[in-house]
């Protein structure tokens, strides 16, 4: 069917957008809408193109007007009855090439470093000067951004996936100080100096957009930029100890439980959606190691202080949205609020960036295009409290 498409339909003219949906798709799928409906085109599409491997392109274009109705507005007549079954080819094609999109299997490296007697694990997508490292949440590893950092890196920037102590591939020391949100940003410091990237944008969900704030304070003079995803400040604190303490409580003692779930966890296959895979990892850990991460947030500073806060002059996105107690929006709003060169961008939900990212990935690109260039602004090293790391 796609190569009879191919070979009937003309291509179209005028593109008006185009986005890349992903890669190493068996399918691409090139869809025209037309502005009208016709009868025998109700669901408005003129035409499919399918065929090839690699990159799938979804484009949108404005059809060929035809001889004789340039600028009278009329909708063209339809050209054969093929277009209604492209239309429903296309219908069909769509959620599946969103579901494709999900098993992310671009390449990118692998490596570990030493600091304070752990081994750390990252993952590096794309190379450049322009980097981004980015921070998982908590209990979860850098698989959870993998398609963003893919994304990202096929748009020209280097993005650094850290897993932080007690999480995915790195050592998980089983004592709370490793696990302060200060220690964490002192960690994503040490990664800087492992990979001798002078400053870069940092960046994190939840958790680790907490340790990114954390890193500005500690080492200014290292960040070119922040991206906050879901941000934990004052507001959030009921809601996360609603959430933390009893899961604290409960790796405490019901320790066997936790531990014979764990086993039966690490022989669950892996199911090739990374997101999915990342969310799996928290059921992995022993008790001893979950309960050393939860006690380290608990005993440790959640976020910088209000003043720290104000003294943070990056360029900043901070991403937020309105239906999660853990990570309320007013944290977000306040934070943008704060911090004197900050944004703020509303995701739709906690997924969006996971399951459809079409959206924000291009925002969190077009800011990382500003960010890097403009020329770096000199401030003196320590200017935050804490200096550096």
């Amino acid at each position: 069917m796609g190569a009879v498409a191919q070979l009937l339909t003309p291509p179209p003219s005028h593109l008006t957008t185009a986005h890349l949906t992903t890669a190493h798709l068996t399918t691409a799928h090139l869809t025209t809408r037309s502005p009208r409906c016709t009868a025998a085109d109700p669901t408005g599409i003129v035409g499919v193109v399918t065929g090839g491997t690699g990159s799938g392109v979804a484009t949108t274009a404005r059809p060929p007007t035809q001889a004789g109705s340039a600028g009278t507005g009329e909708t063209p007549e339809p050209r054969s009855w093929l277009h209604a079954l492209h239309g429903l080819e296309a219908l069909v094609a769509t959620p599946a090439a969103r579901l494709g999109a999900l098993f992310e299997r671009r390449p990118f490296e692998e490596g570990t470093f030493e600091v304070e007697g752990l081994r750390l694990s990252y993952e590096r997508h794309g190379e450049g000067p322009r980097v981004l490292v980015f921070v998982h949440g908590l209990l979860l590893d850098a698989q959870l951004s993998r398609r963003l950092a893919a994304d990202l890196a096929d748009r020209g920037f280097q993005v650094v996936l850290l897993d932080l102590p007690g999480h995915g591939k790195s050592d998980k020391p089983r004592h709370a100080s490793a696990h302060r949100m200060d220690s964490y940003a002192h960690y994503v410091v040490a990664l800087l100096d492992e990979l001798g990237i002078d400053a870069a944008v940092v960046g994190g969900v939840s958790l680790g957009a907490n340790v990114s704030l954390q890193v500005a304070v500690q080492a200014p003079t290292r960040v070119r930029g922040l991206l906050v995803e879901m941000p934990v400040l004052e507001w959030a604190v009921p809601g996360a100890a609603l959430v933390f303490l009893p899961m604290l409580l409960g790796v405490h003692y019901a320790a066997p439980l936790v531990r014979l779930v764990a086993r039966l966890a690490r022989r669950v296959p892996k199911t090739k959606v990374a997101s999915l895979d990342s969310l799996l990892t928290m059921f992995t850990l022993e008790p001893e190691e979950a309960a050393a991460v939860l006690h380290g947030m608990l005993v440790g500073p959640i976020t910088p202080t209000y003043e720290d806060r104000h003294a943070i002059d990056v360029p900043t996105l901070v991403i937020g949205h309105k239906v999660d107690f853990i990570h309320p929006f007013t944290d977000a709003d306040h934070l943008t609020r704060q911090l004197p060169k900050a944004r703020l961008l509303e995701a739709h939900s906690i997924l969006e960036l996971r399951i459809s990212p079409d959206r924000l990935t291009a925002e969190i690109a077009d800011f990382l295009d500003e960010v890097w260039s403009e020329p770096a602004t000199p401030r003196p090293f320590g200017s935050a409290r804490g200096g550096s790391a």
